[in-house]
């Protein structure tokens, strides 16, 4: 088993304990997420649903990001991906729920934004978090670390869940 399988069983581990279930809003991963998530058996009892949203256009009709949100800031920032996770979270009613937006490469960085920026923010009940990360590789590793941190961090905020209900 790899490592983002595991990532995705303990996920399940997790929500179950809680009762809870996640939905994933996808750009610069193509639903990779939604793939290691469903890979585990009886994922279905936690994984509500996974939204592929690769244009803007998709990002607003499916999830309603604000159109004005791709000119003033562009698909690749904290606001596009925060409102990412709350319109996943809002049309599922998913407790958790995790969104990924960034350039996977080989083209399309900026100075500002260069190749391996990926912004990822998750939501956890009525909270939203998120950050920036810039991963190494061509695009094949830039989409597997991206997976890996989104798991990771869907993990973590379980794990913070299950510790507040102790």
């Amino acid at each position: 088993m790899n490592d983002i399988t595991q990532l995705a069983a303990e996920l399940g581990r997790r929500l179950q304990l809680l009762n809870a279930h996640v939905t994933t809003a996808e750009s610069c991963t193509g639903g990779g997420i939604a793939e290691a998530i469903t890979r585990i058996p009886g994922s279905s009892a936690w994984f509500e649903a996974g939204y592929v949203t690769y244009s803007n256009r998709q990002k607003n009709l499916q999830l309603n990001v604000p159109v004005e949100l791709f000119t003033s800031v562009g698909a690749v920032s904290r606001e596009v991906v925060e409102a990412m996770v709350r319109g996943a979270q809002e049309k599922n009613r998913a407790y958790f729920s995790v969104a990924v937006s960034g350039i996977a490469g080989p083209d399309g960085g900026t100075p500002g934004k260069p190749v391996g920026t990926v912004w990822l923010a998750w939501g956890v009940g009525d909270q939203v978090f998120s950050e920036r990360q810039h991963f190494p590789g061509n695009r094949d590793e830039v989409r597997r670390q991206t997976v890996k941190a989104a798991l990771e961090g869907l993990l973590r905020y379980a794990a913070a869940e299950i510790s507040n209900q102790g």
